[in-house]
């Protein structure tokens, strides 16, 4: 067997106008994911409530990664963090990976992470790291001429169910989705009227929708114990799935206290904003029912890997957020992953768009609720030939 190729260059690149793609809060004109009222941490403040662009939920922006191999190949990938994570990867980053032979993913991850623990651990360093990680696993799946969904461990079915997340429950059922997953409109800082509001909601897309489709709620990080529990008792006769991250991330007595104190079997969820194997051995220590780490943001391919083992051994579900191809080649091969998120990226969530819209010509969407992959290599996606990139940070590795 030939030696593997080594890495010659990495480089980040941030879409210039950046309006769409992987960081898909920023949208442009009227959106349901920055144009509508949605519970948040900011809702106690009246200047921030209305919407969740008025405190900036899309101020970060696209970042691409690429790395290449000696012999010209390039893999890349995509998530959010723009400048600043275009920043970390070419000034810190880069010494990591340039040299480096492209199958040493493990020694690459582990690097990158202990390198940044006095600045990173979570947020926008694993953010970019998790970009370096996905386009590695990219370049490897060129490189060998396999998908990534081969290469840890093949299909475990043909054809990935999906749930819809957006405003329209109803429309998601015609289009043959799985289930549902609502952005809750109130929480505390709305007092007992949000809460009747969002208990109407709930009744109104119960009574929509038929029994078989499942619905659930997206609480953004914006609840309390106690107000989560109001809420959870008062979804007992309406059937709710699931609640979702409804409490701030780093709140681990809460989850362990909703775990313990439900009055019924509706599933606690969470982990869109935990990082690293680490956050999510604590997290998995409360008792939720499913975590849900986004591949672009945890530490990557490499590193949802060893989540899901973590998972999976206590018999936990996890149900990656987002992040398109990169969830969708995880979790095909995934035996704890009985089904996918797709974000309804049209503006009134009534049309399938693509999640990464307009980043790649031919990103595979739901047909009928189900997301088929094919033999491409890597992670299957092409960068669409029309669009404007620019490098803010060109280095030399150090």
């Amino acid at each position: 067997m030939p030696a593997m190729k080594k890495i010659v260059d990495l480089r980040a690149y941030v879409l210039a106008g950046g309006e769409q793609g992987a960081d898909y809060h920023a949208r442009a004109g009227e959106h349901w994911i920055t144009s509508t009222v949605i519970a948040t941490p900011m809702s106690k403040y009246p200047a921030y409530r209305p919407t969740r662009k008025a405190f900036g939920i899309d101020v970060l922006g696209t970042v691409l990664v690429e790395v290449e191999a000696e012999d010209g190949t390039i893999g890349f990938s995509v998530t959010t963090g723009g400048v600043p994570a275009a920043y970390l990867v070419e000034k810190h980053f880069r010494r990591f990976v340039v040299g480096q032979p492209v199958h040493n993913l493990e020694v690459m991850f582990d690097q990158m992470f202990n390198a940044s623990l006095f600045y990173g651990r979570k947020g926008l360093p694993l953010n970019a790291i998790s970009g370096v990680d996905c386009a590695i696993w990219d370049l490897l799946g060129r490189l060998r001429q396999e998908p990534v969904w081969a290469m840890i461990g093949g299909k475990m079915r043909d054809h990935q169910p999906v749930y819809a997340t957006g405003p329209r429950p109803d429309l998601a059922e015609k289009m043959g989705f799985l289930g549902g997953k609502v952005p809750l409109p109130y929480g505390p800082a709305h007092g007992d009227a949000g809460l009747r509001k969002n208990i109407a909601l709930a009744r109104k897309w119960r009574e929509a929708c038929g029994e078989d489709f499942f619905l659930a709620f997206d609480c953004w990080m914006a609840l309390t114990p106690a107000y989560a529990l109001q809420l959870i008792d008062a979804l007992k006769p309406l059937g709710f799935r699931w609640i979702e991250e409804c409490l701030p991330p780093d709140d681990y007595d809460g989850y362990r206290r909703l775990v313990e104190q439900r009055t019924h079997p509706i599933w606690i969820t969470t982990g869109e904003h935990e990082y690293s194997r680490w956050g999510f051995e604590t997290l998995l220590s409360t008792g939720i029912d499913v975590v849900q780490p986004d591949v672009n943001w945890c530490g990557g391919l490499t590193e949802i890997l060893k989540i899901k083992a973590m998972a999976s051994a206590k018999r936990r579900l996890v149900v990656p957020h987002g992040s398109s191809v990169y969830s969708y080649h995880f979790s095909i091969a995934s035996d704890a992953t009985p089904f996918s998120e797709f974000l309804m990226m049209s503006p009134r969530a009534d049309s399938i768009v693509p999640m990464f819209t307009p980043l790649f010509t031919n990103e595979p969407v739901p047909e009928d609720g189900y997301i088929t992959l094919n033999d491409n290599p890597g992670f299957g996606v092409e960068m669409n030939p029309e669009l404007s990139w620019e490098r803010p940070f060109p280095a030399v590795c150090v």
